[in-house]
C-alpha cells in the first residue's frame, strides 16, 4: 500500500471521530448543562529513505469542551441554578467528584441538595450542602450561600477545571477533572434558571455537512487507488 493511501485511511479514521463527535452534540441541542466539544487534530511529519518527501499523517483522538455560555432559561425553580460565566458545580458520584453545569436540584429526604440522578452538591471545600426543612423561604445568592428565613445556611461550590481541555467527559452533563480544579472567582449563579445546551445547531449541521463531503472523497480516493491497483496485477498476470 503506498504513502498516499495510509495517509487517507488516517484522515478517514479523524474523520469518523469528528462524525461521532457531530452528531452527539445536535443529539444533546435539548440537554440542560450539556456542553459541546470539538475534535483536535495533530499532524505527525515522518521523514522517508532517501531522496522521498517527508509522510505527514494526521490523527484526531484528542477532544476539547466547548466553553461557550449557554442560554440561560428561566424556570421559577427553588433550586434551580444557573451558572452565568465560568466555572462549574461540583457533585459526589459513586466515583468521585465531578463537575457539571446542570443545575437543577432538589433536597432528598435527608435535606441534602442533589442532582436530577441523585448526586449530592457539593461546597467550594467538598462537603455536601444541607439545605434545612421548614426553615422559612429559601434564597440562593450569586456567589453561591444559600439562606433559610434570611438566615445562611451554606454555601454551593463554583469550580474552575486547572486544564479545560483536559476534561473527561462521563456523560452527557458530567465531567472528570483529572488535572484537579480550583473554586471560580469570577462565575455567579442565578436562582430560578437553568442553561440550556450550549450546541450552535447551525454551525453543527454545517460541521457534519463538511465533514461528510469530505470523507466521501477520502472514500473516493480509496475506491480508485483500490481499483488501480487490482488493474496492475491484472496486467501483470497476464
Amino acid at each position: 500500500m503506498e504513502n498516499a493511501t495510509y495517509t487517507v485511511l488516517t484522515r478517514q479514521s479523524g474523520l469518523t471521530n469528528q462524525l461521532r463527535i457531530v452528531a452527539n452534540n445536535i443529539a444533546n441541542l435539548s440537554t440542560t448543562g450539556f456542553r459541546a466539544e470539538e475534535m483536535i487534530f495533530s499532524e505527525h511529519v515522518s521523514a522517508l529513505r532517501g531522496d522521498n518527501p517527508s509522510l505527514s499523517m494526521a490523527t484526531a483522538v484528542a477532544r476539547s469542551v466547548v466553553s461557550s455560555q449557554g442560554p440561560l432559561a428561566q424556570t421559577g425553580g427553588t433550586f434551580d441554578l444557573a451558572i452565568e460565566g465560568e466555572g462549574f458545580f461540583l457533585i459526589e458520584t459513586p466515583d468521585g467528584e465531578r463537575l457539571t453545569r446542570a443545575g437543577a436540584f432538589t433536597p432528598n429526604e435527608n435535606g441534602d441538595l442533589v442532582t436530577m440522578d441523585g448526586f449530592r452538591v457539593l461546597d467550594a471545600g467538598g462537603a455536601p450542602v444541607f439545605v434545612p426543612q421548614g426553615a422559612g423561604q429559601v434564597g440562593i445568592a450569586p456567589d453561591g450561600t444559600i439562606s433559610a428565613g434570611g438566615q445562611p445556611v451554606g454555601q454551593i461550590g463554583l469550580v474552575v477545571p486547572t486544564n479545560l481541555n483536559g476534561l473527561v467527559r462521563e456523560d452527557g452533563v458530567r465531567f472528570r477533572a483529572d488535572d484537579g480544579f480550583e473554586p471560580s472567582l469570577e462565575g455567579r449563579m442565578l436562582q430560578g434558571f437553568v442553561e440550556e445546551s450550549n450546541v450552535n445547531p447551525i454551525l453543527e449541521i454545517g460541521r457534519m455537512i463538511e465533514v461528510q463531503r469530505a470523507y466521501e472523497l477520502g472514500q473516493s480516493f480509496i475506491d480508485k487507488e483500490d481499483e488501480r491497483i487490482r488493474g496492475a496485477i491484472r496486467a501483470l498476470g497476464q
